[in-house]
């Protein structure tokens, strides 16, 4: 069950659109299983090579820990080179970028 689950998270996260970020919870909701979130979670850390992950990211638009891409500066410029936008604090502009 959980590599079918983990296949539906990586259908997911293979359509979200260049300079657009989700979340963990909204990829959760879109293959039924609303609760899930954090098991989206597992599911990227183990993703296959090529999948945009970078574009995944938690529900307040903050950025994966620093661990799982290198550095959080990689995953930031990743975004970026997207066209991604941030706010003051950091955090990506969810309203402008979120995809659902």
């Amino acid at each position: 069950m959980e590599s079918s689950f983990f296949a539906q998270v990586y259908e997911v996260v293979g359509k979200i659109p260049f300079g657009r970020v989700t979340t963990y919870g909204l990829i959760a909701a879109m293959i039924g299983r609303p609760q899930a979130a954090r098991h989206v979670g597992f599911a990227m850390r183990a993703a296959p090579e090529g999948l945009p992950c970078h574009r995944v990211v938690n529900r307040l638009g903050t950025l994966a820990p620093q661990d799982v891409f290198g550095s959080e500066d990689f995953q930031r410029h990743l975004l970026a080179s997207e066209g991604v936008t941030f706010l003051a604090n950091g955090r990506i502009d969810m309203k402008k970028h979120c995809w659902s």
